[in-house]
Order: structure tokens, then sequence, then C-alpha cells
């Protein structure tokens, strides 16, 4: 280790102190002893390491489970370094192909940068825009003639694309892998030859992508190679399946603060910790304190939850926002009543019939369902009431009128209005 040898007592507290930060909750550092050198060299010369992460923009709607690396990258920040934050519109027109059976359908340059947009809004709400540099990767790529491009594609082998899983699969299987979708791991490696990352992060699932840009530097010149920092998938509500809106057990960051809370108060207990220390701030010493409190006995989940779910709207909504949202969960969870403020929604005439309107219409008109299968669904499972009598008969017709209340499942609520 020479460059921790160079460094002053001080100094090498400080490397250890980053260290720290850095490892937590990393679930593999590839390659580990780089991680050291690079540190310490940062540390002794004052130069900031460029630490990047890309974001395909083809699914701009974040959710907690996405903010793992963004806390991560936020750790970066506050110890002092730069954040290369990459928007791929230029890859983004190809898809990752990761995980995927098929061919990913190519989106257009207006989806992209309307989700762009979408992506940069929310990302400061957890990243300090001051630290933060904006990369989009259509600046480097877009430039790149054929003769480039040629020479990017010869830097790999076809039998190393192979060695991706998803390839591998669809190979075996006789799936169509078209040409273009090998182009998306040199696109995204050659991000970081463009930008000379020192680190770059992303979740296991980006493992390839992420060593790809590794083997670029490498391949053009770079004496070192970005390191990989490979962070863990955030299970969801349900606490087996990867936290997806697709699957519906995801917590999402532009949530309401009574659903946001509501949610987070639904997370499996033997995932307190996990949560609190990849999608938190909360310093490592709160960690073994509150991991400590919950194997001990001292700490009941339930308070954890409560203080996991005040946190997340503190972040997302802020402060008062939080306490009120604790104040609905006690009222309508704990103390089964109604909330003190319901917000009201309206239900045009032209949809009722002499005052009566089928309860999936009802439904999907004030957004609680957003189809008429969806609404069904959740009166068959009980979930749905009107002035606290519960529907069980999804083919039903209500009777409605302004003033009414309608609840459907634990976290939604409203107070009609008809003909406004």
């Amino acid at each position: 280790m020479d460059a921790i040898k160079q460094l002053t007592e001080e100094q090498k507290q400080e490397v250890e102190r980053q260290l720290r930060i850095i490892r937590r909750g990393a679930v593999e550092i590839i390659p580990g002893d780089a991680l050291v050198q690079k540190v310490a060299a940062s540390v002794a010369t004052g130069k900031p390491l460029r630490v990047k992460l890309g974001l395909d923009p083809s699914a701009p709607d974040i959710h907690i489970g996405h903010t793992v690396v963004l806390h991560k990258l936020r750790q970066f920040q506050d110890l002092g370094h730069e954040v290369q934050l990459i928007i791929g519109d230029f890859t983004g027109r190809i898809g990752d192909p990761t995980g995927k059976s098929e061919t990913r359908k190519q989106l257009t340059e207006e989806d992209v940068k309307r989700n762009a947009a979408t992506y940069q809004q929310q990302l400061y709400k957890i990243l300090d825009p001051k630290r933060t540099k904006f990369h989009f990767n259509s600046s480097w790529l877009q430039k790149l003639n054929f003769q480039d491009v040629l020479e990017l594609s010869a830097k790999v082998t076809v039998a190393r694309m192979l060695e991706r899983d998803d390839f591998a699969k669809r190979y075996t299987s006789s799936q169509p892998i078209h040409i273009h979708e090998f182009f998306y791991p040199l696109m995204q490696g050659y991000d970081s030859v463009a930008l000379e990352s020192d680190i770059e992060l992303g979740g296991t699932d980006q493992t390839f992508n992420i060593l790809m840009g590794r083997t670029l530097q490498s391949a053009y010149g770079s004496k070192e190679g970005q390191i990989a920092l490979l962070m863990p998938l955030l299970e969801g509500l349900d606490g087996v399946q990867k936290m997806s809106k697709s699957l519906g057990n995801y917590i999402g960051i532009n949530d309401s603060p009574n659903e946001m809370f509501g949610k987070t108060m639904s997370i499996p207990d033997h995932l307190m910790v996990k949560y609190f220390e990849l999608s938190t701030g909360v310093t490592n010493e709160e960690l073994l304190e509150l991991k400590k409190g919950l194997e001990e006995g001292h700490t009941h989940p339930r308070d954890a939850k409560i203080r996991l779910a005040k946190q997340f709207v503190r972040m997302y909504h802020g402060e008062e926002e939080a306490e009120q949202a604790e104040q609905h969960f006690i009222t309508v969870f704990q103390k089964r009543a109604l909330p003190e403020e319901i917000e009201e929604r309206s239900v045009g005439e032209e949809l009722l019939e002499e005052g009566t309107i089928a309860v999936s219409k009802l439904l999907v008109a004030l957004g609680f369902a957003a189809s008429s299968s969806e609404a069904r669904r959740l009166v068959v499972q009980g979930a749905v009431k009107i002035n606290e009598e519960k529907l069980s008969d999804p083919n039903d017709r209500v009777k409605v009128q302004s003033g009414d209340i309608i609840q459907a499942g634990k976290r939604k609520f409203a107070r009609l209005v008809v003909g406004e």
C-alpha cells in the first residue's frame, strides 16, 4: 500500500473514516485494494475522486429501491468527492438489455428528453446540486464516426459479451439478439472513458456493464481503471421480490406523505435494518444502536418502522408533513377512525344515472383505481367502504351524494363532491 505509507497519521485516520462510509452496505468492491489506493491518493493530494452513476431514462419515477445508489453518491459528496451523473439520452434509445429475454423497444428522442427532465427534478431530493455534474452521453457518443465505432467494438469479443447471463440464455434458447444490443454495455463503458471516472456505482444486476467500463479504460490506455462499487438490490414491501413499480411492492419518492408513511409501516420486520442502512442517511453509529436495540428487544419493530416512515416523509416532503402523516396513521390505523382532514374529489353528474353509479366506475373516477378490473379486485378484497360501510359486490350500483366518504384500502379517502 504505497499511497498509505506516504500519509501522515492524521491522513491515515481520514482514509479509514472514508473507507468505513464507502464500504457501508456494499455487496462487492472490485478491486477492493485499488479503492484503498484511490482514497489514499485523494486524501494526500486533496483531489476529489470522480464517482459515476449512469441512468437509463426509460422509467423516470424513482422509488426507494432506486435511492440505494443515490444515498451512496450523497455519502461520496459529503466526503468531498465529485459525482458524475450521466443521463443516458443516447444509450436510452437502445435500452439496457440486462435481465431481458427479448429485445427492448427503442425509445424516441422525445421520450428520452421527457424522462431525463423528470429524473433531474427527483434526484436533487437526495443529491447536493452544487456537487453534482450532469452529463448527457450523447455529447460524446453522437460524435463518434464509424471508424471510432469499429475501434470500440474491436476491443471486446463476442465470447465476452456472451458471458452475460441474459445474452447467454437467449443465445442457447435461440432467442434473437440484435447487434445493437451488444453496443449498450460498450457505450456505457465508453462513458467511463470519456469522463475518466475513478469509481462507478450500480446494483449487482449492473456488474457486467460496470466492469466493461474498467475494461475499456484499460484498452484506451488508462493505467488505473475505475473501481466497481456494487450495491444490493432492495426487496420491496412483499419482502421477497426486488422493489418494482410493476410488481406494486414499491414506495415512490413522489408518493403522498400519508401513502409513503402507510406503505413503510408494512415493511417486513426482518428488513428494517437493511432499509435504514441503504435508503436513509443515518450514521453508522445510529445504525449499530438500532440493530442492537432490535436484537436485544429494547426497540420494538413498530417503533423502528414509525421512525423510518417519518424519516422517509421528512426527506421527501418536510418535517411538518412527517408529523402530520404520523398523526394520520395513528388516527386511521391505530384508533380505527376516519382522518380529520379528507380531500374532496369530484364526480361529474354525467356519470350518474338517477343518482347511482357503478362501484368500479366510481373508484376509477376518483383515481382510486387505474382500471375497472383493479376496482373490482378492491371490492372483492373488502377494501372499499362508503360512509364506513363495506361493499362486497363489485357489480353493485351505489347511490351517492356530495359529502359521502369513500375509502379504498387503508390509505385512500375522499369526500365526494357531485357535479363539480
